[in-house]
């Protein structure tokens, strides 16, 4: 025995957390499931919760005292909305051009190419041209992308030579290596100072 808080949720779902171990509970049922009170086994008992599902399994939760019981409706999900995604990003780095250098310019955002748009095409302060890639978590594959666009913007006798910055809130050790053999910068993001805000909210994103 022990505090647990017991969740029981619309769509019929039964968690049992305890007070660590992050958002894991430490047993639960997924619906369809259908919970039943029924006589407490124990003297000591109030109640006694039997959760069956549709494979006939049971989970079994007994009750020897409630500190709280609450009932909260949510009301209609309206569906997560993150923050700090690649396209607020790739706006805020817009916005604030500078961050990527001194004497920095715009050219345009979403910079259209035969295999796709370039996030942003920018100058440098000496006017050559810059080509950056953003992504929330910098991997691999990002870099393999902004490597093509670069070999096909080179081409562009206007535009050459392209240089290349890979931008991200965060960037694996792996795709840095690869960045750096091929003379592309890498710059890690700082999504809060860009918006203009030092926020101490916990966040999921």
């Amino acid at each position: 025995m022990a505090r647990r808080l017991l969740m029981v949720k619309a769509d019929g779902s039964v968690l049992v957390h305890s007070d660590g171990g992050s958002y894991k509970p430490l047993n639960w049922m997924s619906p369809p499931c259908w919970l039943a009170e029924r006589a407490p086994e124990s003297e000591t008992a109030q109640q006694l919760w039997v959760v069956t599902n549709k494979a006939g399994e049971e989970l079994r939760i007994t009750v020897e005292e409630i500190e709280h019981d609450s009932k909260h409706e949510l009301g209609i999900d309206p569906g997560l909305v993150k923050d700090g995604v690649e396209a607020h990003l790739q706006e805020l780095l817009a916005e604030h051009i500078e961050t990527l250098g001194a004497g920095y310019s715009l050219i345009r955002r979403e910079y259209m190419t035969a295999i796709g748009p370039v996030d942003i095409l920018c100058r440098d302060a000496d006017g050559a041209t810059v080509a950056v890639e953003i992504k929330r978590r910098g991997e691999i594959d990002g870099v393999e992308q902004l490597t093509r666009y670069l070999e096909l913007l080179n081409r562009d006798p206007l535009l050459a030579p392209v240089a290349g910055v890979f931008a991200a809130q965060q960037i694996k050790p792996q795709a840095k290596v690869l960045a750096n053999d091929r003379g592309i910068r890498c710059l890690t993001l700082d999504y809060n100072a860009l918006r203009g805000t030092d926020s101490d909210e916990f966040r999921l994103f």
